[in-house]
């Protein structure tokens, strides 16, 4: 069976390259075992440098931002909005899926808003802003089933802390714009 004249050409291209690459790779210099073994060796890859003091703030502050904007995002379009429009109240058209949509909401509320406390601490005026919200953060693990039972004032709680975290953050330099999170976001609650 003859092979085709270009292929035996490729074959001997690729031949001619990969024998002239790994000879022009050799240093010329023959070293003996004991040479190879005295030589420090090398680390495979560098270790990475922490960021600076200024870089760790600057980078606490955005991430605050971002995550108490995702928090607020879902709290407004997830929890205030319904609530507003009356959908948890008993008997209303679509209270069981506006229910479960605001229980997810007020879970993923609850985990960015503990993400930004957390970045929070790498900024010192953020740090001292979110101090006296701590309470009203943790607060909010119950709000969820409150909903469930009826309870109106519990969308007004998620509302009043996001006012207070928006306000914290304007205050100390991170100003938070309401980010409404994806499906795919809400339902993997981070």
């Amino acid at each position: 069976m003859p092979v085709p004249i270009r292929r035996l050409c490729v074959a001997l291209t690729l031949c001619c390259a990969l024998l002239a690459g790994s000879t022009a790779c050799g240093s010329g210099e023959k070293t003996g075992t004991k040479e190879a073994a005295a030589m420090p060796a090398m680390p495979a890859a560098a270790t990475p440098n922490p960021t600076t003091s200024a870089e760790r703030q600057k980078f606490a502050k955005t991430r605050f931002a971002a995550n108490a904007g995702l928090a607020a995002g879902a709290t407004y379009q997830w929890i205030v909005k319904p609530w507003k429009a009356g959908k948890f109240k008993k008997g209303a058209h679509g209270r069981k899926a506006a229910l479960v949509k605001a229980a997810l909401a007020g879970a993923f509320t609850y985990n960015r808003l503990k993400a930004a406390q957390r970045n929070a601490k790498g900024d010192p005026a953020l740090s001292r802003a979110l101090a006296p919200l701590g309470a009203g953060i943790d607060a909010l693990k119950n709000l969820p089933a409150k909903l469930r039972g009826g309870d109106g004032n519990a969308a007004g709680s998620f509302n009043d802390v996001i006012g207070k975290v928006k306000g914290a953050g304007a205050s100390a330099g991170a100003p938070v714009k309401d980010q409404v999170p994806s499906s795919s976001q809400l339902a993997k609650g981070s």
